[in-house]
């Protein structure tokens, strides 16, 4: 009996790694947002959606994506509210088949990183290595990519296996008690 306890936990420790938990649901204002953990009580339309992959083993992506995401890691700037944009770069990376680290621009602290980062705070903001894009445009995403190692094309891969998210910042106080200040969003040429 102590064998098969051992081996369940064992077996929970390794699928914990390979799960995790979206949310997407609407405030009171008619807003949907997406994180990573779960709404204010308040919240309407509430989905959650379980992954159950885990990432990409360095070893299973081809050798000259390992080299650049090694010498060149990949970080896209993202929030909530950003949209199609957001989902171009996204898909982009997907389909280039380019692990990448999301960072969801919540606090006034992300947006003063961006600014730190871009001098502005469009998103979404695309970084490879050294070289800072901000705003969506194809080409120019391509070519970073391109001058970085990164192949043009790969081999379809889901985005829960490629995507690593940071872990969603806490609200700010003032949001969690519903008045809605403290919030910082991106100015609306972020989004174009």
């Amino acid at each position: 009996m102590r064998i098969y306890f051992i081996a369940a936990v064992i077996l929970s420790t390794a699928c914990a790694d390979a799960s995790g938990q979206a949310y997407r649901w609407v405030d009171k204002d008619g807003r949907v947002h997406y994180t990573q953990t779960p709404p204010p009580p308040d919240a309407r339309g509430v989905q959650k959606k379980t992954f159950r992959h885990g990432p990409v083993e360095a070893s299973d992506l081809p050798y000259a994506t390992q080299v650049a995401a090694k010498t060149f890691p990949v970080t896209l700037y993202t929030s909530p509210d950003c949209g199609a944009p957001c989902d171009r770069a996204r898909a982009l990376l997907v389909k280039r088949t380019v692990p990448f680290k999301e960072v969801g621009v919540l606090t006034q602290n992300e947006v003063d990183e961006l600014k730190r980062l871009s001098g502005k705070s469009d998103i979404p903001l695309l970084v490879v290595g050294a070289q800072v894009q901000s705003g969506f445009q194809e080409g120019v995403y391509n070519g970073l990519l391109d001058s970085a190692g990164y192949p043009s094309t790969g081999s379809s891969v889901p985005i829960e296996t490629l995507r690593r998210m940071d872990p969603a910042a806490k609200a700010p106080e003032q949001a969690q008690q519903g008045a809605g200040a403290g919030t910082p969003t991106a100015p609306d040429s972020a989004y174009k």
